[in-house]
């Protein structure tokens, strides 16, 4: 994990505090706890036509009332729950749903109440599959938690970006913010990879690379909490990237400038991904609580737990690679 926190933009926790509604919670508690959108959907639509119509615009008008009355809350990390659930998650949920088709599995291994680091695989050139891994956990927990996905410096550096990340509830990739949010009782998600996982060749997907210097294992040792592996498959072929641009990248201050079959050669069309289709599964989690705090200073156990977890990883994407049928279905 970075040890750099500065971001040119401001200190977007200061700003979001000042914004902050009049501190009445929406429909949820701040954990999460609210009935399946399936089940709601089910007792709230009228056996007639037009029930699905009539409660979006129910639903719209009642999110734009609470933006106009302030009737919302936005945490110092920036994250704003009632903008995420009924805007931002929403407009990916298409893709979720239809285009890439994802499967997740295993997901009763992520705890319903309390602390959780979600670690994952991280690939496909553009980082479609933290967002998918979000909507995973928000859709298909039984619980509907959130996940606070920790991002590079480079995502808090672009306009736009930077302001609709902290609002999705991602936050810098340090251990200070990691473990703060732990500590709350947070379900935080991590791809240690970071760029050599989702900027890597086309030629080597789905192998694994390294962990870094297994940052994440002492911070979950620190906040006493299990550590979840996830594998991601799918999310390789969306841009098959076979070439890489370092002059561009360094004119652009990029890590890397993709190549693939049709960016950049078709334009803003190129940047469209192929409908892959994705799986999600979460490993059984590996407990922290019967460690004492101290042991995140003990180098060996660091070395022992971070390969325990990428091996995990690793050995499970071998696994939906062997069952899959087909890129595409």
């Amino acid at each position: 994990m970075a040890d750099a926190k500065v971001i040119p933009f401001g200190d977007p926790r200061g700003e979001k505090a000042g914004k902050a509604g009049k501190g009445i919670p929406g429909p949820r508690d701040g954990r999460g706890e609210e009935p399946p959108r399936e089940k709601e959907a089910e007792e709230e639509a009228p056996a007639a036509g037009g029930g699905g119509v009539d409660q979006a615009v129910a639903r719209g008008l009642a999110f734009l009332r609470r933006r106009l009355t302030g009737d919302y809350e936005v945490d110092d990390f920036g994250f704003d729950r009632d903008l995420t659930d009924e805007v931002l998650l929403t407009l990916l949920r298409p893709l979720f749903e239809r285009y890439f088709r994802v499967e997740v599995r295993g997901v009763e291994h992520v705890p319903a109440e309390g602390g959780a680091l979600i670690v994952a695989n991280h690939s496909g050139t553009l980082p479609w599959d933290g967002l998918m891994l979000q909507l995973a956990i928000r859709d298909r927990h039984p619980a509907d938690r959130h996940l606070r996905l920790l991002a590079a410096d480079l995502v808090f550096r672009m306009p736009v970006i930077n302001e609709l990340a902290r609002k999705a509830g991602h936050t810098l990739a340090c251990a200070e913010d990691a473990l703060e949010l732990l500590e709350r009782g947070e379900l935080v998600g991590v791809m240690p990879e970071g760029f050599k996982g989702i900027g890597k060749p086309f030629a080597e997907r789905y192998k694994l690379q390294r962990f870094g210097r297994g940052g994440f294992v002492a911070t979950a040792l620190r906040a006493r909490v299990p550590i979840v592996p996830c594998s991601i498959v799918g999310a390789e072929e969306i841009y098959p990237m076979l070439g890489n641009s370092r002059m561009l990248a360094r004119m652009l201050g990029l890590p890397y400038f993709p190549l693939t079959p049709t960016f950049p050669w078709l334009g803003p069309l190129g940047a469209v991904p192929l409908p892959t289709k994705w799986t999600i599964q979460f490993g059984e989690p590996i407990g922290t609580g019967d460690l004492a705090p101290e042991a995140a200073e003990d180098p060996m156990l660091m070395f022992q737990l971070t390969d325990q977890v990428r091996e995990t990883i690793q050995h499970t994407l071998y696994e939906l690679l062997v069952a899959r049928r087909s890129v595409f279905f």
